[in-house]
């Protein structure tokens, strides 16, 4: 039987489904009626850090090429009757799929025929076909990709970073991996990995839009096939808290430097939780949104082009961090601005005016986003398989406090693990 529960916000009058299936599978259902559009996501908890693995009640663990979940993306597509894509041309449907450093998601976004869409995103998710032709094919192609992403700017300042601040935890390592590591990939390998991260017990399907509850769930019990519950133990190195070394730099052709500067953080445990994310984040925004003195300072100077410039809070299982990054015509300046500020508010702490206007930001801005059915069942996704609850990040940004705000830096932003990647123009 399946479990079906209404999930409500304490803080907004929305809701959503929240359905246990029979067969494994969390499925996610937020209907948007007045909405014309439909997105759905259906996602592993499955990325790129996942090179190392345990499955319960066996002795060894698996140990696998760098690259083989995005791989693993690509290669989903195909079947031996064709591809999806060509399966999603027929109903009209927009589809596309990427892998992160833990999650692996495959979507679509329609007008129309959504139930045949969804029925083809059930259908090739759960039909995995590998030969030993298609996978040596497939090696030409993400070659390629990699090749490409190594004259990647944007890429490149955040890859430096990582691997300015990690020593052993590959989060470091490049999500497609490198050409070395994919040749090593095979279809055993491939199958090794499918079977056990893409278990239906470890995955999630949201849904959001102009849908019918009752009928999305007549698709998933139509097309969902049961899986029995799996663990899976994922195996990191034990990472320092020291960081690797505090400055890279590279030349590429770009027009203007860029940089990055993170801020590493101990995060051997679980993966924090939405009230820690939430006070991160209203940190984040006191420190240097766009209406903070730091902000029109480093614009004021040219350190930070507005356009560019951003904050993040960078997590996820055994790590996180604090990431500053953009164009600026000296990131040395600009990175050194940015740490007398977070000296300055760790003394002082955070100006009571610049909490309530970033927490009303913050909290503005995720109100807003529900407005967008792809931010929605991305958002269900990535909450969900990061072991959180989507209105719970929402009404922890409603219910934080300044004391619980400023605590955040008891642990976070220290100069002494921080790191800075600069990309600087040839000449």
């Amino acid at each position: 039987m399946n479990d079906i529960k209404e999930v409500r916000s304490a803080h907004l009058d929305d809701f959503y489904y929240k359905v246990k299936h029979q067969s494994g599978l969390t499925v996610y259902i937020y209907p948007k009626n007045k909405n014309n559009s439909t997105y759905a996501v259906f996602g592993t908890k499955y990325g790129s850090i996942d090179n190392c693995f345990k499955i319960a009640g066996e002795k060894e663990p698996h140990k696998v090429p760098d690259g083989i979940a995005h791989y693993l993306e690509h290669k989903l597509f195909e079947s031996e009757d064709g591809d999806a894509f060509a399966r999603y041309a027929k109903t009209g449907a927009s589809a596309n799929a990427y892998t992160s450093f833990y999650n692996t998601c495959y979507l679509f976004s329609c007008t129309q025929n959504v139930y045949e869409s969804l029925e083809i995103l059930l259908d090739f998710v759960q039909s995995p076909y590998f030969t030993k032709e298609t996978v040596q094919k497939e090696q030409g192609i993400i070659g390629q990709e990699i090749k490409m992403y190594d004259d990647d700017p944007q890429w490149c300042v955040l890859f430096d970073l990582l691997e300015a601040m990690y020593h052993n935890h590959p989060v470091k390592n490049d999500i497609a991996g490198t050409v070395a590591s994919i040749a090593r990939i095979t279809p055993e390998l491939l199958y090794e990995c499918y079977n056990t991260f893409y278990n239906l017990n470890n995955m999630v399907l949201c849904v959001a839009g102009n849908v019918d509850a009752e009928k999305v769930i007549a698709m998933c019990d139509k097309m969902l096939k049961p899986s029995k519950p799996i663990r899976i133990d994922r195996i990191f190195e034990e990472e320092p808290r020291h960081i690797v070394r505090a400055r890279v730099e590279k030349k590429l052709a770009v027009a203007s430097p860029m940089f990055n500067l993170g801020f590493k953080e101990d995060a051997g445990g679980p993966m924090a939780g939405v009230e820690k994310v939430a006070r991160t984040d209203i940190l984040l925004e006191a420190l240097a949104g766009d209406f903070t003195k730091l902000y029109r300072s480093l614009l004021d100077k040219g350190l930070i082009n507005e356009n560019t410039f951003g904050k993040e809070y960078f997590e996820g299982p055994g790590f996180a961090s604090v990431i500053f990054g953009g164009d600026s015509k000296d990131p040395d300046a600009a990175a050194e601005e940015i740490k007398k500020e977070i000296e300055r508010v760790r003394r002082e702490g955070i100006d009571a005016a610049d909490f309530r206007m970033a927490q009303k930001s913050l909290y503005g801005h995720s109100v807003s986003a529900l407005n967008d059915v792809g931010n929605i069942a991305n958002s269900l996704a990535a909450l969900s398989l990061s072991g959180r609850d989507f209105f719970g990040y929402i009404d922890a940004i409603a219910d934080a406090d300044i004391d619980g705000v400023n605590a955040r830096l008891e642990t976070q932003l220290m100069p002494e693990y921080s790191s800075l990647s600069v990309v600087k123009p040839f000449g």
